[in-house]
């Protein structure tokens, strides 16, 4: 089985209070790669309350974003659909990296060693929660390739990007389409 993680591609962090022009760039290659993909996708939310900036997080990112309920908490636009409509998996994740999402992935693969062909991850934002998944997905199952499609992915600046894709790479992440 192959898994695609499409991580935090909310509203927030594409047309909202930490939206880019790069995030809305990669939203129509994403929505293309979910409908095509032939496996199984999952995706995770960046999901905060209402005391977020009373958070560590919050102190060092002083923007509200991805509160639980409101309309920048929701997956974009196309996705959110898909999501309904195929039933996937979604894991809402109070930090960066989902341990949830990596614990649930080595249950598959420990049911049925090598049930999990390749994981591979898209999303928001590069150089922060889709690093963070990446490396946690990595280090639970050291043995599953996992790879990123840079040309899905985003970051806080493009050099940011460019950066964590670097970092992955020397981690064993295979980067695609960079």
């Amino acid at each position: 089985m192959k898994y695609l993680i499409v991580v935090d591609m909310q509203k927030d962090f594409i047309t909202g209070s930490l939206g880019t022009k790069e995030a809305e760039a990669i939203l129509p290659g994403v929505v293309e790669k979910v409908r095509n993909f032939d496996g199984r996708v999952i995706y995770t939310r960046d999901t905060h309350g209402e005391d977020y900036l009373n958070t560590q997080e919050g102190r060092k990112l002083p923007v509200k974003h991805c509160i639980r309920g409101e309309e920048g908490w929701e997956l974009a636009d196309g996705l959110d659909a898909l999501a309904q409509e195929s039933g996937a998996g979604i894991y809402d994740k109070p930090a960066f990296g989902s341990p949830e999402l990596a614990a649930f992935l080595k249950e598959e693969n420990d049911r049925e060693p090598g049930y999990i062909e390749e994981i591979e991850l898209c999303g928001l934002c590069t150089d922060i929660c889709v690093i963070s998944n990446a490396l946690m997905i990595k280090a639970f199952l050291p043995e599953v390739p996992v790879s990123v499609d840079a040309a899905c992915c985003a970051g806080v600046t493009p050099q940011s990007h460019q950066n964590a894709l670097e970092a992955m790479k020397m981690c064993q992440v295979e980067i695609r389409n960079s």
